[in-house]
């Protein structure tokens, strides 16, 4: 299909960062596509890019599994931007011998990158001689294939992070510029479209609002819509949108599932009133979610189990408005980790992510990430409402209880730590610069202390990340003061004999522990 729109073809393979580098150059203002290699050919023969970036992925590039990109995507001469296993793939294509699994070369998580000054490339030009950069990669280039120059480095020149050749208009980096742990704001995806292949910016911001509205009623047509509305960012900001839009076509309603945080039902019809929503509120099958979940330990089980009386709830529902679709707040986040975009791999299953409930679904925001969305929402005049606060996972508490079943006292002892962290975080004003904050319990017992006496009891892990996509997340770290606030408040419960601080990033870990 032919878009003229589209000046930037990102060939998928494989990566969970694909869609965070189509995200990057809206940001920047440029329209791009996600195609699959076996796709990319025919598209590009009636579309003719201007540019090519080729994604990362966790394949190796001699494993005969690996994706198959086209060669003769070469041959049109277009500027290609290969980004880790990208530049393999460019690098192997003329030298079969050029990358090297092997044990010097990997590199997971944070990296300090060397530019070469002496022949500094277009593609770093408005940066410092070194950054740090975000890498995720086992292979390596070894060597540069003839007609290619090494333009950037790390470990002190021991392992290759860029290299091009300007003669046949490729360029590629080891490392993932697309993340926002790549210090470079967005300057290398910016030097790559702007000046190596010439874009110009055709993606407004002030569009969206209405291609969403317009798009998901043209989907719907004369149909009748359900829309679950959780009170968060993304739920509440698509259901304002649309709720103008659709009218009486469209059906929208919280499901109150027992693991909400504290005070979170009247919060959220509160804002739903603010926002104009019609809202219905279902809270009786709640004590069927804490059965259902509470019948496994396992992370994974435990989603699938939510997931089940979720759709149960929406078949009600549906049922009686007459639905012929559901409308869901989904984002490319979720599909990613879903495993349901692209090549990316299952990370975890998402609760509202394809759910088989005979009704179509429309999913009117799964090209956007959480920072976007935030940025609608102010835009819909929604700021003061919702945009300043934290997300919070569909399942709620039921993902904060790890390693013990599910139950109503300990739904309530994570509840209320959740309440007292919070309260502690909005008074030292720290609150709104966390991306999220996390309260969960461990349901290993240990051995405590209290009023002179033997306790047996549960821990509590307490955990602060920032981020702009959630993609990736680093630690917020507090202060030793504001530690021990939260170890005193938290310590007090009588089943709780310690509190614990996790600020690992992602990767390795996931945002949630569950």
């Amino acid at each position: 299909m032919k878009d003229a729109k589209v000046q930037i073809l990102i060939v998928d393979l494989g990566s969970q960062y694909t869609e965070v580098i189509r995200r990057s150059l809206r940001y920047l203002g440029f329209k791009s596509i996600v195609l699959k290699p076996e796709d990319s050919l025919a598209w590009i023969e009636e579309n003719f890019p201007k540019g090519i970036i080729l994604s990362g992925g966790s394949a190796s590039v001699y494993d005969p599994k690996a994706p198959q990109i086209p060669k003769e995507l070469l041959n049109f001469k277009t500027p290609i931007l290969g980004i880790c296993f990208g530049m393999q793939w460019l690098a192997y294509t003329h030298d079969k011998d050029s990358v090297h699994h092997v044990t010097e070369g990997k590199s997971y998580g944070p990296v300090e990158i060397n530019f070469l000054t002496e022949r500094k490339s277009f593609l770093f030009q408005g940066l410092k001689e070194k950054i740090n950069a975000w890498s995720s990669h086992g292979d390596s280039v070894g060597i540069v294939p003839k007609g290619f120059v090494v333009t950037a480095t790390s470990k002190d020149g021991k392992v290759i992070e860029a290299m091009e050749s300007e003669n046949e208009r490729l360029w590629g980096v080891q490392f993932h510029p697309e993340v926002i742990e790549t210090d470079d704001e967005n300057i290398i995806l910016s030097n790559f479209v702007k000046d190596i292949c010439g874009c110009t910016e055709n993606y407004s911001r002030k569009d969206t609002i209405k291609e969403i509205a317009e798009n998901t009623k043209k989907i719907l047509g004369n149909g009748k819509a359900i829309i679950g509305v959780s009170g968060g960012v993304d739920s509440t900001t698509l259901a304002s949108i649309l709720g103008p839009a659709l009218g009486s076509q469209l059906k929208a309603f919280f499901i109150d599932t027992g693991g909400m945080r504290k005070g979170e039902v009247e919060k959220v019809k509160k804002i739903a009133k603010r926002a104009g929503i019609n809202l219905e509120v279902i809270d009786k099958y709640k004590s069927k979610f804490v059965e259902k979940v509470g019948s496994t330990i396992d992370a994974e089980e435990k989603r699938e189990k939510f997931r089940e009386v979720y759709g149960e709830t929406f078949k009600e529902v549906a049922q009686f408005f007459g639905a012929t679709h559901m409308i869901q707040g989904t984002l490319a986040t979720d599909l990613i980790e879903s495993g349901r975009l692209g090549e990316s791999a299952l990370i975890k299953t998402h609760h509202n992510v394809y759910l088989d409930l005979g009704l179509k679904e429309i999913m009117p925001i799964a090209d956007f990430f959480k920072f976007e969305v935030r940025e609608i929402a102010k835009e819909f005049g929604l700021e003061e409402l919702i945009s300043g606060r934290q997300p919070f996972p569909g399942p709620g508490l039921y993902l904060r209880i790890i390693g013990v079943p599910v139950t109503e006292e300990l739904l309530e002892i994570v509840r209320e730590a959740d309440y007292q962290v919070a309260q502690i975080l909005k008074k030292h004003n720290l609150y709104d610069a966390i991306s999220q904050t996390i309260v969960a319990l461990l349901g290993v017992k240990t051995v405590g202390v209290k009023g002179d006496g033997r306790v047996y009891g549960y821990s509590l892990v307490v955990r602060t990340v920032e981020t702009t996509d959630f993609m990736t997340v680093k630690g917020f770290y507090l202060n030793k003061d504001i530690c021990e606030e939260i170890v005193g408040a938290l310590s007090k419960h009588p089943k709780i004999v310690r509190v614990m601080f996790d600020w690992t990033t992602k990767p390795p870990a996931t945002t949630e522990f569950e």
